[in-house]
């Protein structure tokens, strides 16, 4: 046998070694992009069922706000009947100063009895303060006559 043909058959070895390696990493490697592919696709398959979730919950939720919006924006207040106009009050007093009670009052007015009572307060507030307020220029009209 040669000698030169040992080392040749090593190198041969080696070499052919190296392809088989090669070829191996070439194959686990679209192993792992095929099965990366997969991943990918499975991935963008939930994000599209999310995306197509979350889509029609928008526009369930823009119809609801337009039928929120085209309904009135003011809730109907119920019908409350007003206490006291000009006359209702004119009356209240007339019939006050003839001696009839609130609880009366409130009733021929078809009132609350608060509302009476409270009219009857300030009208009297009123006439306090015009009573001052006039017996103040009174007095000073008097200061004024003696003066000259």
């Amino acid at each position: 046998m040669n000698p030169l043909l040992i080392p040749l058959a090593v190198v041969c070895s080696l070499g052919l070694a190296a392809v088989a390696l090669s070829f191996l990493a070439i194959l686990q490697s679209a192993s792992s992009s095929r099965a990366s592919d997969a991943r990918a696709k499975i991935r963008q398959t939930q994000w599209e069922a999310a995306l197509q979730a979350t889509n029609e919950t928008v526009k369930e939720l823009t119809t609801q706000m337009q039928q929120i919006e085209s309904q009135s924006l003011v809730a109907p207040m119920p019908h409350v009947r007003s206490g006291f106009n000009l006359s209702t009050r004119s009356q209240a007093l007339r019939m006050h100063r003839r001696g009839e009670s609130a609880a009366q009052i409130a009733a021929a007015l078809q009132v609350s009895a608060q509302e009476v009572e409270l009219l009857l307060k300030v009208h009297q507030i009123v006439l306090h303060n015009l009573a001052i307020s006039s017996g103040t220029a009174q007095s000073g009209a008097k200061a004024a006559r003696a003066g000259l």
